[in-house]
């Protein structure tokens, strides 16, 4: 279903965020993200001389080496396009994530890091779509490799301890059907 209809406007600015997870040769995984903002004008910019419509003004890309676990083992990140020539140095910064863990907690410490003029806040914003993408290239190809246990055997088995996604959003509650369904242990409605 389609957003409702806008009011008469005139088109200005796009920014496109793409991301992409890959399963690697050697048993890893690439999850790859680029951002590009462009206008629908041409302007003017001190560093870069006229920039026009359809131009980014910014375009980078970042890529996470990471484990079956979300642990990051490399960091690739390029700045293609930026306001100012200063802007690609940032890009060296991002080692820094290296041996962090995608998990809860993974973008605080990733405004640790990276935060303020340690970073750029382009690619530090890219970090959050592609935890997301990672979640989602990883452990929904890992559980499809389990193998399946019997119905009545998945609903009589407890989880060690209530499962991450729990209470996560508004699906994940523990009072739907969702947890009703994957975790029937955890599931807290009537």
């Amino acid at each position: 279903m389609p957003l409702s209809p806008a009011a008469p406007r005139q088109h200005i600015h796009t920014r496109t965020v793409e991301c992409r997870g890959y399963r690697r040769d050697d048993g890893l995984w690439d999850i790859e993200g680029h951002i590009t903002d462009v206008k629908t004008y041409d302007f003017g910019n001190h560093f870069r001389g006229t920039i026009a419509a359809g131009t980014p003004v910014h375009d980078m890309w970042v890529r996470l080496t990471v484990d079956d676990k979300l642990v990051i083992h490399a960091v690739d990140a390029v700045t293609d396009a930026s306001p100012y020539p200063i802007c690609p140095a940032a890009a060296a910064n991002f080692q820094r994530l290296r041996g962090l863990r995608i998990y809860p907690g993974f973008q605080r410490q990733v405004r640790t890091l990276l935060g303020g003029t340690e970073g750029c806040t382009h690619l530090v914003e890219l970090l959050v779509p592609l935890a997301t993408t990672a979640y989602q290239t990883v452990f929904p190809l890992r559980e499809r490799q389990r193998p399946q246990q019997a119905p009545a055997q998945k609903a009589a088995d407890k989880p060690a301890r209530k499962p991450h996604l729990i209470d996560t959003c508004h699906a994940f509650s523990s009072e739907r059907e969702v947890v009703k369904h994957y975790w029937p242990a955890f599931y807290t409605g009537k």
